[in-house]
């Protein structure tokens, strides 16, 4: 008769974070154990508090599966004697299995025959098995950080303080970091004590009446309806970021969600820094008003007594008092000076040990934001817009405010910038530049944004990979990757024409007094390089098949817009009409078989037949066509174009012998080819394409 399993490990109070990361590990590592030890089970629950890692699997068999292995042994013809009696070789590969050598089977395979010993397993009862399972099970979860304590040398990311191991209404003698498993839990710190565990199928129950909530699923569910409640009382919404209530529900066990107030005169600092020291640094949930304005609140899930709310509260206040007091102070502090003025600190601040300070940095980063605006044919105003807000982009961050809460650079330089009176589009650009700060993120939202942002990245792209601390295949500690995936988001998406080669070189010149050693030109192959690479990445993550991406790229790079563009016509050709498609394909293909490079296209029309003429005026009239539709970018034509010169390559080898025994005649018909090739080449190599 199948039986429940439960396996609990009481701890002192976890992290958040790492709560969840072991949660996954025990259910799937678990899992796994079980398969790996023959025990049929039914459905695996983890369960997870902050002083607590519980495992619940439902209708574990009562005995390990019983198995049958076949080993193979040394050839028929080593086993046996001539008179059939088992040699050294049998008896020994016998005792190794340990069978008997009379009980091993001869066998024919391809190889030859064989001898096999056929060994039963019958499977041993559960509870001899899980003791020692679910004690590796404790042992295999991996932590960030793990600490050791008292006098053993068990490791765990907290002191282990109770353990609970019950197979139906058996106790398992588990043992791990010095404890041996009984059936006694604990409820919530402060509201309960000791909890006997009747039976694996009462724990949460077990549980709930000692004032914890083991399951986090439900926590999560009674914290949200109790944020929704109470800020319906205040008349308002609270503002819950997904990470922060995530984090909240592992820090609870009993949760009580409670409003609590500030001084309203706080409300003068700007929001993201109010947001930030209450959800970053306090794990309280904002309040906002129907018009989406931030009251003077703040809601709080506390682990204390329902009936102590008010002292609870009270304390939090005087918490959140302390921080907005500091963080009003350091904001009023900024403001007594104009944001350019903090532009000089920057110099004594380093960048890179090879590459200079931060102000050095900036230098460049103007520099590159004022090539870029010229090389997309900004108009003075994003030009100048754009440079402005270069030179300040880093100022806040060596204001007090982005040194006490750094996830806000860039948003207090943009606030900094409209106190100190520049332009608006200039304290866009300045909080714009560092989006797309991951996948999925915004764009910036104007022009002058996105050439700070990009020439920002590009720095860092090129100064880190100039430095020779280019990304491996593990490890990226400059978030390169990153950087050159938020330039391609802008350009493929957000409309930013860069020439990427031209881009590079501008970048990497930058650099030219700071590492005077360095091959520029080196440099620039390998940056363009790992650029194609995340080309390559972001276009088959949209759905593009490798080969005609590899197609498109092989005949144009560096227009990355373009690239895109060719590679959605040419998919939309193979995915949505076969038969254009197909043209396009035979016509390439009976053309490249036989072109030959080294020869050029230059032809001979006195050498020509009507057909070769034919197809020659084709190929001119086509070239024209294909230039001027890809300059406007219409890309299907460019492909409707292509496909119709099949009929005329089908004629051409109906009607001439391309390997003609003149050489003079030979040489002239691969030339047309060649030219008929490189007229398909202006769109993609159609070579790469796999048949």
């Amino acid at each position: 008769m199948p039986r429940d399993l439960l396996f609990e490990i009481g701890v002192e109070e976890m992290p958040s974070a790492p709560l969840y990361s072991a949660l996954e590990q025990v259910s799937t590592a678990s899992a796994d154990a079980l398969a790996a030890a023959r025990l049929e089970h039914g459905e695996i629950s983890v369960y997870g508090s902050p002083r607590r890692i519980a495992l619940l699997v439902r209708d574990v068999a009562e005995r390990q599966r019983d198995v049958t292995e076949r080993v193979k042994g040394p050839a028929a013809a080593a086993a046996y004697d001539a008179d059939g009696n088992p040699t050294p070789a049998a008896l020994g590969f016998a005792r190794s299995r340990g069978v008997d050598p009379g009980s091993l089977v001869r066998e024919s395979t391809d190889g030859g025959e064989y001898v096999w010993a056929v060994i039963e397993r019958p499977g041993l009862p559960a509870e001899e098995v899980l003791p020692g399972l679910l004690s590796d099970l404790a042992g295999s979860i991996q932590w960030p950080k793990t600490m050791r304590w008292g006098s053993g040398d068990a490791r765990f990311i907290r002191p282990v303080r109770w353990l609970v191991a019950l197979f139906g209404d058996e106790v398992l003698p588990v043992t791990f970091a010095g404890l041996t498993a009984g059936c006694t839990s604990y409820g919530h710190r402060f509201l309960a004590g000791p909890v006997t565990i009747e039976t694996p199928s009462s724990y949460l129950e077990a549980l709930r009446a000692a004032s914890v909530i083991a399951d986090g699923a439900e926590r999560a569910a009674a914290i949200r309806e109790g944020i929704a409640s109470v800020a319906d009382s205040l008349g308002g919404v609270a503002v819950v970021p997904e990470d922060t209530f995530l984090e909240v529900v592992n820090l609870v066990e009993n949760p009580t969600v409670a409003a609590g107030r500030f001084d309203e005169a706080f409300l003068r600092v700007p929001r993201e820094v109010l947001e930030e020291a209450m959800e970053s640094h306090q794990r309280y949930f904002p309040v906002e008003d129907l018009n989406g304005s931030l009251m003077p609140a703040f809601l709080v899930v506390h682990n204390g007594p329902a009936d102590r709310t008010p002292q609870i509260v009270a304390g939090h206040e005087r918490v959140i008092r302390a921080r907005l007091a500091d963080a009003a102070f350091f904001y009023d502090e900024d403001l007594k000076h104009s944001l350019e003025s903090y532009v000089g600190k920057l110099d004594g601040i380093v960048f890179h040990q090879r590459l200079g300070s931060l102000g050095q940095k900036v230098a460049r980063v103007e520099r590159l934001t004022r090539l870029l605006a010229k090389e997309v044919g900004a108009g003075p105003e994003d030009e100048a817009h754009a440079v402005r807000a270069a030179h300040l982009c880093k100022a806040d961050l060596v204001t007090h405010v982005v040194v006490e809460f750094t996830s806000l650079q860039g948003v207090m330089g943009s606030y900094y910038a409209l106190a100190s009176g520049e332009a608006p589009a200039v304290a866009q650009a300045i909080v714009d530049h560092y989006r797309p700060r991951y996948a999925g993120d915004a764009l910036p939202e104007s022009l002058p944004g996105m050439l700070v942002s990009a020439a920002d990245k590009l720095d860092t792209i090129c100064g880190i990979h100039a430095a020779k601390q280019a990304p491996t295949g593990s490890s990226d500690p400059f978030a390169l990757r990153r950087f050159a995936i938020g330039i391609i988001a802008m350009v493929i998406d957000g409309g930013l024409h860069l020439r990427l080669g031209r881009a590079i070189a501008d970048a990497v010149d930058g650099y030219a007094e700071v590492l005077s050693d360095m091959d520029a030109a080196s440099v620039v192959a390998e940056v363009k390089e790992f650029f194609l690479g995340r080309v390559q990445g972001v276009l088959r993550e949209r759905g593009y098949a490798y080969d005609t991406i590899d197609a498109v790229l092989a005949s144009e790079s560096d227009d990355l817009a373009e690239v895109a563009a060719r590679c959605a016509a040419l998919q939309d050709a193979r995915d949505a009409d076969p038969e254009l498609f197909e043209d396009l394909a035979i016509a390439f293909r009976r053309a490249a078989n036989l072109a030959d490079p080294s020869l050029g296209e230059g032809v001979s029309r006195d050498l020509m037949g009507d057909e070769e003429r034919a197809l020659a005026d084709a190929l001119e009239a086509a070239d024209r066509t294909v230039q001027e539709l890809l300059a406007r970018g219409r890309h299907d034509d460019v492909l409707s174009e292509l496909a119709a010169l099949r009929p005329h390559i089908d004629a051409f080898f109906e009607s001439v012998l391309v390997m003609d025994e003149d050489l003079r005649l030979r040489e002239n018909r691969l030339r047309l080819l060649n030219r008929f090739v490189r007229v398909f080449s202006r769109f993609a190599d159609f070579g790469r394409i796999a048949a």
